[in-house]
């Protein structure tokens, strides 16, 4: 796994198949389709670092890639060869110096990843970012306050040039005039009542001093708008932090009276959709973000999720699955368009929810992850998972997320390979070309996505399907066994610049006879599992009756027959290449995982979990699917164990990662010691020492991982060890013949375990 690690390093980049089938057919055979996980704007870990090129790339004529390590070049002729489409192009003047040693950054073969700047004609100023905050007031005083002091550290923490606005909502819309700074000055709009773009502008006063242009679209300060009447709903943070502040220490909760059988009228989408028309005539195409928190279900609008009588209940899978939630399409609906008109402003939309109830999550869904927003779900604005979450949207630190704007995804690739579409944060430009594959996976039918807002850690799932036939005559070109990537993104830095990264990779392909051992030997099995997830959570949401386990079931039967060893009809003679034995232990747990099982877990819940899964690289995802866990005990240093119940004794204690959550589970006697106070003793030191070692662990997960993980700290045989137990292989359950290991624990389950799910799949295989 290492080698595909250090790939990752270079490029951001992991795939299932290292070494590609090179026909339709083999792909088709092979099971996991030819896909790669893509994090565009990874910081490079390599040394040397790659300079930032400060000039524009240079581009082939036909197919418009990029100049890139896998070029051929002619010095004498000064021509280099396209290696995606075999065009022959000539240097343009400003490359006349070239020769084999005097090359420029973006032929040295270690470069092939690389960024480029283009130098502006002007020293224009950089754009600044643009935050609008909109908050719900329907809470109650406790959660308000929580929420108000979050917003005010926000506040002193955002870059002093970028421009601030506010909503608050409840039953009517309030806009925030904060250039308007000797009393505050709201606007309202009916929270039952959708408003067009042009509505919001006159209602605010934009043409009271600048008539309104009679044709055109209003955008911005250069169509149609006075600076001076944008900068009073939008300013520099450091023109309005008094002002804003004041706002937020005089807000109070929405004063509308609520009957006591009733929800309170909560208008969500009338309040984004207030907002998102605002930003689209202030600042369009700049990279601005829409901020959301919401504390509970609306109630109001086109985007109700539920209806004000408490009598009726919020809907369930269940509900979901028969079709028996009244609201559910029409609020999809709504967000859909929502999402549209942000893609088109290249505007984001993040959502920070925290309430016990469902707030519409699901349905938001689709707006947050086609503008690339941040999602952070939890329990009280007061609880940890938010406030941590929300200050490291703003910090600065080594962990800072490095938020950026406006970016566009290209594609380019050999001519034996299509693109089906991306599953992740992003929205297809619908630009079709020879290169958009007619089955869609995802956003599709397209080699150009729009990724509104992006960070460092933001990946895309992109699929592939091989397109040849046959395998070619061995004359053709000197490179043909090779396939030939490129990924282009062109965003806006967090510095405000405009920039350009551009990965090129090559992939060999093998077909025919003997071609298996081959593609074993470059399969990647975190990647593998990951692509597995994506695809399923993406086929549970579009797919009507579609059974998750049977699918994940029988794709792994027959991944197994196609690569693993056996006699027919022989289970015990089955056997797998160490490059693939521990694939069927990942299906195993994502069969169980949150994404796959949706009892117990509301659809807020779920899209939540989906939609980190679908941003995440390959290692957290892992962690998402496959929990790590880690003993720590007297008898030995920190290591990691099996997920198992065995894993489980009264002199241990377990760490386990699951991303979401972090669980810290004491041993029955660890914890009776630690109740009588051993590790207060001097002579005990080592006890408080083995206590402390998970604590400090956590504290590293905590401090690089968004959103933040809720931390469970609980006792063998206590309430909270369900948080483990739900996640362990049930290898001893309450029915099992051998009794516990004493001290140990079983699992009071139905579920299979790991041993039986592998004797099952041995025996359907050698079938």
């Amino acid at each position: 796994m290492s080698e595909f690690v250090e790939l990752e390093s270079q490029d951001g980049v992991r795939m299932p198949w290292n070494i590609i089938p090179g026909t339709k057919q083999e792909a088709n055979n092979c099971v996991i389709p030819v896909s790669a996980i893509y994090t565009p704007l990874k910081p490079f870990s390599t040394t040397p670092l790659p300079p930032l090129l400060p000039y524009s790339p240079l581009r082939c004529r036909t197919c418009r890639s990029v100049l890139n390590p896998f070029s051929v070049v002619d010095f004498s002729a000064k021509i280099w060869i396209c290696p995606l489409c075999f065009q022959r192009n000539h240097f343009p003047p400003h490359y006349s110096s070239i020769s084999v040693d005097n090359l420029p950054a973006e032929l040295f073969p270690q470069y092939t990843t690389i960024e480029y700047q283009s130098p502006s004609p002007s020293p224009s100023p950089a754009t600044p970012p643009v935050f609008f905050f909109v908050v719900d007031t329907c809470i109650i005083e406790e959660e308000l306050s929580f929420l108000k002091s979050a917003l005010s550290q926000a506040v002193d923490l955002l870059p002093d040039n970028s421009l601030v606005g506010l909503i608050t909502f409840g039953t009517n819309v309030h806009v925030h005039e904060l250039g308007f700074s000797h009393i505050p000055k709201n606007y309202i709009f009916r929270g039952s009542k959708d408003v067009s773009k042009d509505q919001i502008l006159d209602h605010l006063n934009f043409f009271l001093k600048k008539p309104k242009p009679i044709t055109g679209v209003i955008a911005g300060a250069r169509d149609g708008l006075s600076s001076e009447s944008i900068s009073r709903f939008l300013l520099p943070a450091s023109e309005c932090e008094f002002v804003l502040s004041s706002v937020l220490e005089e807000l109070q909760k929405d004063p509308w009276p609520v009957p006591a059988d009733q929800r309170a009228a909560r208008c969500t989408s009338t309040a984004l959709s207030v907002a998102a028309s605002l930003l689209g005539a202030c600042v369009p195409g700049s990279g601005a973000r829409i901020m959301a928190f919401v504390g509970g279900p609306s109630t109001e609008g086109s985007g109700a999720i539920v209806s004000k009588n408490l009598s009726d209940p919020i809907r369930s899978h269940k509900d979901l699955d028969k079709d028996a939630a009244p609201h559910y399409h029409k609020a999809v609906k709504f967000y859909e368009g929502l999402g549209k008109q942000l893609v088109n402003q290249g505007h984001v939309l993040d959502l920070f929810a925290c309430a016990l109830d469902q707030v519409g999550v699901a349905e938001l869904k689709v707006a947050v992850e086609k503008t690339g927003g941040l999602v952070v779900l939890a329990e009280s604005f007061g609880h940890s998972v938010f406030k941590d979450s929300f200050k490291r949207v703003f910090q600065s630190s080594d962990y800072e997320l490095d938020l950026s704007f406006n970016g566009i995804f290209e594609i380019s690739c050999s001519k034996d390979v299509k693109v089906q579409g991306i599953i992740g944060p992003c929205a297809s430009l619908e630009k079709k070309g020879p290169l958009a594959s007619e089955i869609v996976v995802g956003q599709g039918n397209t080699s150009a996505w729009k990724m509104c807002g992006l960070d460092k850690a933001t990946s895309l799932c992109l699929v592939f399907e091989i397109v040849r036939k046959d395998i070619p005559d061995a004359i053709g070109q000197p490179t043909s066994n090779q396939f030939f990537f490129q990924f282009l993104t062109y965003y806006q830095h967090s510095s405000g610049q405009m920039r350009l990264r551009v990965t090129t990779i090559s992939r060999r392909w093998e077909a025919g006879t003997g071609s298996k051992q081959d593609l074993i030997a470059g399969f990647d099995q975190e990647a593998a599992a990951v692509v597995m997830a994506r695809l399923v959570s993406f086929k549970m949401e579009n797919e009507a009756e579609f059974d998750p386990i049977r699918w994940l079931d029988r794709s792994l039967i027959r991944l197994c027959s196609q690569f693993g060893d056996y006699l027919k009809d022989n289970p015990s003679s089955f056997t797998v290449s160490p490059r693939m034995s521990i694939f069927p232990q990942f299906m195993f747990h994502l069969r169980r995982s949150q994404f796959v099982q949706v009892f117990n877990n509301s659809p807020d819940e779920t899209a939540y979990f989906r939609m980190i899964l679908n941003r995440e690289n390959v290692a957290n995802s892992v962690v998402m699917i496959q929990p790590s866990l880690i003993s720590y005990s007297f008898q030995s240093a920190p290591e990691p164990v099996l997920l198992d119940v065995a894993a489980i004794a009264s002199d241990r204690i377990l760490l386990l990662d699951g991303y979401f959550t972090v669980v810290i589970f004491h041993g029955i006697t660890i914890a009776q010691w630690r109740n009588a106070g051993y590790q207060n003793q001097p002579e005990h030191e080592v006890f408080a020492q083995l206590l402390q070692a998970p604590r400090d662990d956590v504290d590293a997960i905590i401090k690089e991982r968004f959103p933040v993980p809720r931390l469970v700290i609980c006792d063998q045989h206590g309430s909270q060890a369900r948080f483990l137990l739900a996640k362990l292989n049930p290898s001893a359950t309450y029915n099992s013949d051998a009794p516990p290991v004493p001290g140990g624990d079983v699992i009071f389950t139905d579920d299979v375990s790991f041993g039986v799910f592998m004797d099952h799949l041995q025996r359907l295989v050698v079938q």
